[in-house]
């Protein structure tokens, strides 16, 4: 894993790089404090209208990431990752889609979790209420910017985006677009605010911009989520890296599990949620490995194996090393390895999963309960492909990330993700009984 240093400045920028960025931040929680303040109609409407402007000027768009992925190619970066970089018209409208299904939930603000009358009378209630300023680093990924923009706005918080270098054109294209439609709605433009993206330090001023950010969320590969989250002095929520495995249990019906380990591996490779590893109890794996070697090459994927593995042929299968039952991919590649046992299968994933998704393929009801109970993940899957980890399969609309921690919130984190509570306590003159007041010289 590659360890990610954020510089507190450089020689030109730095001081003025902490102030621009503390300067956002400030702008921020005045945005957030009026922002707060507003209807669901107001915010359904926002995002409603922010949708449309997306899709009417998605030419602007698709222009700004031409430009990017051009340079991107020049400067060699990989498929899988050009893959996260890139925009098309329909993927502009799925992000319009996603803003206008999250204009549609429920608004979590105001919510009341819990509440009762005190014996004494006073009434007390826990509200949910919004976050504040959320500060999101993110890689390569034009789409975060919008998913984030709209998550954030409905929940009533301000949002300061620190998108990748790499896609500086396409994020300054939507957000101007955000913005935009922000302001024809009488809310604070600052709301939505982009940080500058070429120098590193400006992820380190975001990050330890403690009283003014409420917290950060770091979307990336693992260099990028270990150094926000080790050198933040803003609270921050882990979304972690997707070491996801596929477990074809001995009872697996051998179809069903062809069909979740393709899509698991190769219907998108470069998110989070495909499969990176694949288990074989070794009662199946000879009659359900060569078919699954073969059907993985037909996709385009090497397969990293076990000496079982190996020994089952396969032009485009080779030798696993211990790095590999560790690495999230992102491309097409897989490990895979026999196990003897479903303990062994849950051992393996205890000591190289990564928290995020592990699924179980099988006809045993009692091993998917033993998996399921077993497995410490954000979220597993009992005969259903890893992909569906997602805020938009969830139902959430969209994601701000998945989180693979375990205070505040885990797995895929929508609206009530981005709300903490506040306690309201109603009284009629009432006062806390005690001992009386000391008086002086007594």
């Amino acid at each position: 894993m590659t360890v990610i240093e954020f510089p507190t400045s450089d020689k030109a920028t730095g001081d003025e790089l902490r102030e621009q960025v503390r300067e956002a931040a400030r702008r921020g929680r005045e945005a957030a404090a009026e922002l707060a303040q507003a209807t669901r109609g107001a915010k359904d409407a926002l995002l409603q209208d922010m949708a449309d402007e997306l899709v009417k000027r998605a030419p602007e768009v698709l222009e700004a990431n031409e430009q990017d992925v051009a340079a991107a190619r020049e400067s060699g970066m990989t498929e899988a990752l050009i893959d996260r970089l890139s925009l098309s018209t329909g993927r502009v409208e799925a992000m319009a889609d996603g803003l206008r299904t999250v204009s549609g939930l429920p608004d979590p603000v105001g919510e009341v979790l819990r509440g009762q009358v005190l014996p004494n009378g006073v009434q007390l209630r826990q509200v949910r209420v919004p976050l504040g300023v959320v500060g999101i680093v993110y890689e390569g990924r034009p789409n975060v910017t919008v998913d984030a923009a709209g998550l954030t706005l409905k929940s009533g918080n301000a949002v300061l985006l620190r998108g990748s270098s790499s896609a500086e054109n396409s994020n300054t294209a939507l957000v101007w677009i955000l913005r935009d439609v922000v302001a024809r709605h009488g809310l604070p433009m600052d709301a939505v605010q982009l940080l500058p993206c070429h120098d590193r330090a400006s992820v380190h001023h975001l990050i330890t911009a403690r009283g003014l950010v409420d917290v950060v969320i770091p979307r990336g590969g693992a260099g990028l989520i270990s150094a926000v989250v080790e050198q933040s002095t803003v609270p921050a929520i882990e979304t972690g890296v997707g070491n996801c495995h596929v477990y074809v249990d001995a009872s697996a019906d051998v179809d069903m599990a062809l069909r979740i380990l393709l899509n698991s591996k190769a219907r998108r490779p470069s998110v989070c949620n495909s499969a990176e590893t694949f288990l074989v109890h070794a009662d199946i794996a000879e009659e359900f490995l060569p078919r699954a070697i073969a059907e993985l090459g037909e996709a385009g994927v090497t397969v990293h194996g076990d000496e079982r593995v190996v020994g089952a042929g396969g032009s485009h299968v080779v030798p696993a090393t211990d790095e590999d039952w560790d690495v999230e991919y992102l491309s097409l590649d897989v490990a895979a390895a026999v196990v003897e046992s479903l303990p062994a299968a849950v051992e393996h994933i205890r000591e190289h999963g990564s928290g995020h998704t592990e699924a179980i393929v099988t006809s045993d009801f009692r091993a998917a309960q033993q998996f399921t109970a077993q497995v410490d993940a954000a979220a597993v899957m009992v005969n259903a492909s890893t992909a569906f980890t997602d805020g938009g399969e969830f139902g959430m609309g969209a994601e701000i990330g998945i989180s693979t921690q375990k205070l505040h919130a885990r797995g895929p984190m929508g609206l009530p993700e981005l709300t903490s509570t506040k306690w309201l306590a109603y009284g009629d003159g009432h006062v806390r009984p005690g001992s009386a007041p000391v008086k002086p010289g007594s």
